[in-house]
């Protein structure tokens, strides 16, 4: 009995490595800026926390694998009422991340950032590049 060789299977990643290192970075910029918008959404921020907020962030998402670099910059509004618990929750329109991720020989730089035309943050990939 002659035995049957399988087709090949279409979804099987080809075997260029650097194709499937750029396509991991690329999907771990996108999980990465995902993972500081929905985490920190909400979390009470003042003009005087912010930078210590901004840096909380960025060493948290920097402990996560494959990142290299990461900046989070936090604009809260003027506060209108004076004190110590005037402060704002953290929201969409004032939250920017850049990330820079590397897996194998693909490096990918990224970014959240709000659009004010949209009304609506979004994520964006600023270069793809091979070693």
């Amino acid at each position: 009995m002659a035995s049957r060789r399988r087709p090949p299977n279409p979804i099987r990643p080809r075997p260029d490595r650097l194709t499937e290192d750029r396509e991991q970075a690329l999907f771990e910029a996108g999980i990465k800026l995902g993972g500081i918008f929905h985490q920190f959404i909400g979390v009470p921020v003042s003009r005087k926390t912010a930078p210590t907020l901004e840096r909380a962030i960025e060493a948290a998402v920097g402990l996560q694998p494959y990142i290299t670099s990461v900046k989070v910059r936090i604009r809260p509004p003027e506060s209108h009422s004076p004190g110590r618990f005037a402060y704002h929750y953290l929201m969409a329109d004032m939250l920017e991340a850049e990330i820079k991720v590397e897996v194998g020989g693909a490096q990918v730089e990224a970014r959240l950032s709000f659009r004010k035309d949209l009304q609506y943050p979004l994520m964006k990939v600023e270069r793809i590049r091979s070693r």
